[in-house]
């Protein structure tokens, strides 16, 4: 029941890179084609947990643009953006949501070594105006033609490899950021998924992984 090497040691790899302390909110965004574009980003720029609500209708499934990277993902649902917001705050991120007002910021003007939220909004709508107050600061990717905004998943893309060039220049993808705890948990559930599924229903302890990812008893 071993994996093979190659395969353990390309997961290890990835995690190695997750970043714990960036992620994204989505509110409303709706279209499963949007969602998952977005949740294909973060997992290539080392995101580990995505948050969503939505209020509007049941929640999309994925489609084929995330290419399998939900399973790589952490997808947290909240019942509603207050909810959602508190929790981050109460996690010590900042918050910054793609919304445009008088006082919105240069996306690049945001320090994303820091541990960050980016706030995304409805495809046709945007953010909120209640989720606009109550976030910590309002960002805007400047438009130098005759389109105003960006389909919301060009628009993550665009904020999060920005996000990426900062951490890559501080050298925060050079060393695993994860609790060992948490890692090791991954991990196993990573390269073992269906024997994880079993060890979860039994309520035991996963066991320990040798050099190769095989199973030490």
């Amino acid at each position: 029941m071993n994996l093979l090497p190659r395969r353990y040691h390309r997961i290890k790899q990835v995690l190695d890179k997750r970043q714990p302390d960036l992620t994204v909110l989505t509110e409303d965004v709706h279209k499963p084609h949007n969602l998952s574009a977005i949740i294909r980003t973060c997992d290539a720029v080392g995101i580990l947990d995505v948050h969503t609500i939505n209020k509007t209708d049941e929640f999309p499934t994925f489609s084929q643009v995330s290419q399998g990277s939900d399973k790589w993902i952490f997808l947290h649902t909240h019942p509603d953006i207050r909810t959602a917001i508190n929790y981050l705050k109460h996690k010590n991120f900042k918050i910054y949501a793609a919304h445009f007002t008088d006082q919105s910021l240069d996306y690049r003007e945001i320090d994303y070594t820091q541990p960050t939220a980016i706030l995304l909004g409805a495809e046709k709508w945007g953010v909120s105006e209640e989720a606009a107050n109550l976030v910590d600061g309002n960002i805007i990717i400047p438009m130098l033609g005759m389109v105003q905004s960006l389909n919301v998943s060009v628009a993550a893309a665009v904020i999060l490899f920005e996000a990426q060039r900062q951490r890559l220049a501080k050298k925060m993808y050079d060393t695993s950021r994860l609790d060992a705890t948490i890692y090791h948990k991954i991990l196993f559930e990573w390269s073992y998924p269906t024997l994880a599924r079993e060890y979860q229903k039994k309520e035991v302890n996963y066991p320990s992984l040798g050099e190769n990812g095989e199973i030490i008893s």
